[in-house]
């Protein structure tokens, strides 16, 4: 089994909490090089992975002919830049989300990806978890009958305006920065598109600081129905709050527990509401989704196994937030 070789481009403090680890621990992965100027930045990584190189420059490690896979953590105005580059020299890239900024801009990786014969995927680890697994599996085969609503909710509260999800420049905000789980992780597990969609947005510091939308979406497999309400709160103000229920003519499923940070909010459960007020609850402690995701693109690459996030899924909730901030309202409290 060849080992697949990464570099990581910044030291970006998600990476080094996150992400370095997860690659350091993953099957089939090794952990070889970070892009800083900054040595102590390094350090950091360092210390769980004793024999990482430090490249002084982004350009310097993608010129690296011992690395195999990037992971780009860069801010959001740069991912797609930095994910092009990397595509030219050569890697197969895992560049965090968002991966683009518009819908459009996603087109020109998928050209790029397909010219070069690449994996190039963002970082949407949820759908490496079992848990995401298992209640699209549910839904999919019918246990809830036809899906009426579904409802997604995700918050925290950050206050350092100076931190980059608080700064218009990086292109920070709550949709961008969490909306891509309230929407993709229904967009997921039922299969669905947005049809109607609307938004509210209270904007603070020059970025949506919260965002309601809601309308309706249409799923894919006709045995669901016709379509379904769809509501979605992100807030970057609000105490911590993360869940995603999809009701059905039979049943309810409930992902909860840190669907979206498993087992670091609360353990990683899935339940399953169904007639007779029966609940059948699945858990799964001690998986960690970000090593997950690892393993799973290491995978593809070197067996070209199906990969669960590949960019066409990325850009189908890429355009469902162009359609939210276009028709976005503003409002005040």
């Amino acid at each position: 089994m060849k080992t697949i070789r990464w570099g990581i481009l910044g030291a970006a403090r998600f990476a080094r909490q996150h992400m370095a680890p997860a690659i350091h621990a993953a099957e089939g992965a090794e952990l070889v090089a970070l892009a800083t100027s900054d040595p102590a930045k390094a350090e950091g990584f360092q210390a769980f992975c004793p024999g990482l190189r430090r490249h002084d420059s982004y350009d310097a490690l993608l010129a690296d002919p011992a690395i195999d896979a990037v992971y780009i953590p860069l801010p959001n105005h740069l991912h797609v830049e930095w994910t092009l580059k990397a595509i030219a020299a050569g890697k197969h890239v895992l560049t965090e989300k968002p991966i683009a900024l518009r819908a459009g801009e996603i087109d020109q990786l998928i050209a790029a990806r397909d010219r070069a014969g690449l994996l190039v995927a963002e970082a949407y680890m949820i759908v490496h978890h079992p848990q995401w697994q298992r209640a699209r599996d549910w839904i999919q085969a019918g246990e809830i009958g036809e899906i009426v609503h579904a409802d997604a909710q995700f918050s925290f509260r950050l206050t350092d305006m100076d931190n980059i999800r608080n700064r218009p420049e990086a292109a920070g905000g709550s949709l961008r920065d969490i909306g891509v789980y309230t929407f993709g992780s229904v967009r997921f597990a039922a299969g669905a598109e947005p049809d109607r969609i609307e938004s509210r947005l209270i904007r603070d510091n020059g970025i949506d600081s919260f965002a309601h939308v809601f309308g309706t979406m249409k799923p894919a497999n006709a045995a669901l129905g016709a379509g379904f309400t769809y509501a979605s709160t992100t807030s970057m103000r609000a105490y911590n709050r993360q869940v995603v229920t999809v009701q059905g003519t039979k049943g309810m499923v409930r992902v909860e527990g840190g669907p979206f940070n498993a087992n670091i909010n609360d353990l990683a459960r899935v339940e399953l509401h169904v007639q007779g007020n029966r609940v059948i609850t699945d858990r799964f402690p001690g998986l960690n989704q970000y090593k997950l995701q690892v393993e799973a693109f290491g995978r593809t690459v070197r067996e070209g196994a199906p990969y669960d996030c590949p960019l066409e899924f990325s850009r189908g909730t890429q355009a469902m937030m162009d359609r939210v901030f276009d028709v976005a309202v503003d409002f005040a409290v």
